[in-house]
């Protein structure tokens, strides 16, 4: 296993001289403010000359970022992916599991037979995960001209956007990204299982039979999707409450990209955020408490977005 660089590598280094303005670029595109220098040096240029250091067979290397709504996932994965495509020509696809969603009469079909909260996207168990397994697979098995359909999903219309409008991969990458705030996550011990954990499943799901069924869905399918993860990566931040202000300021950026009128209509109000938040809350818990264990890698986000390795390969 390669030994992960310093900030002062030489690589490290000669990498950030190379990207650093297509980097700026990216950030500036993304409506991301604020952005130091040493994000880019410090988090971004060592990851991704750790990551083009591992050996690669014929297949691409699977890697996977999580970490609570509004860490960072996203952007991470996208600024790694244009260091390893302008540094070092490797070729990246990257998609998320809020683009696999399933689609929302396949959910209310849930809520019909289940309960009424598994109409809500988000959960395990509000995911098409065979969707991801056919996208990683046609993507490891694909020639130099096959074409691969990257999922797509509006957040703001609860909806895939149309499949002909998807974008189409060519050929076979280096490095697929996929991230997900749940990503490598395992169930809930159902001993002693917890009651509400906030006012929404006090309202909602007082006997825990909506949570109770998200523990068991993660059991299933979505365990075969974490497995073929070549590396985890988690982003820790410092606390449950940090999700909820971070998943407000991410609404609040994604209004600033949008110039539909319809799909402004779609976003929502601070007290909308938090409430939405709430559905997540039980499993991000439990993520942020024992993922650091067995993740490969571990990135502290602080309350002021400075991040910093606590875990290595």
């Amino acid at each position: 296993m390669p030994v992960f660089p310093s900030t002062v590598n030489t690589d490290c280094l000669e990498l950030l001289h190379n990207t650093e303005f297509k980097l700026k670029e990216l950030a500036d595109s993304l409506k991301i403010e604020g952005i130091s220098d040493a994000f880019f040096a410090q988090t971004v240029a060592p990851l991704t000359v750790y990551l083009n250091s591992l050996e690669k067979d014929d297949r691409p290397l699977f890697i996977c970022f999580t970490g609570g709504q509004g860490s960072g996932k996203t952007t991470l994965s996208e600024f790694v992916q244009l260091a390893l495509q302008v540094g070092y020509d490797r070729k990246t696809v990257g998609f998320s599991i809020d683009d696999i969603y399933k689609t929302r009469e396949e959910r209310e079909r849930i809520a019909a037979s289940v309960h009424p909260m598994c109409a809500v996207r988000g959960v395990p168990g509000t995911h098409d995960v065979g969707l991801g397994l056919e996208t990683l697979e046609s993507l490891s098995q694909a020639k130099e001209d096959t074409l691969t359909a990257i999922p797509s999903f509006s957040k703001p219309l609860d909806q895939h956007f149309p499949r002909e409008s998807w974008k189409r991969y060519k050929g076979r990458p280096d490095f697929i990204f996929f991230d997900a705030w749940c990503g490598g996550a395992r169930p809930l011990p159902v001993e002693n299982w917890k009651g509400p954990m906030n006012t929404l499943e006090e309202e909602e799901d007082p006997d825990g039979v909506w949570s109770r069924w998200s523990n068991s869905e993660l059991s299933s399918d979505y365990q075969e999707l974490f497995d073929r993860f070549d590396l985890l990566l988690l982003i820790k931040v410092p606390s449950m409450e940090h999700v909820y202000e971070s998943r407000w300021l991410q609404e609040q950026t994604l209004e600033k990209t949008l110039s539909d009128p319809e799909m402004l209509k779609k976003i929502m109000t601070k007290e909308q955020v938090y409430r939405f938040v709430m559905y997540y809350e039980r499993l991000t818990r439990y993520v942020l408490e024992e993922m650091p264990s067995f993740a490969d890698i571990v990135l502290e986000r602080s309350e002021g977005f400075e991040f910093a390795f606590s875990k290595y390969p």
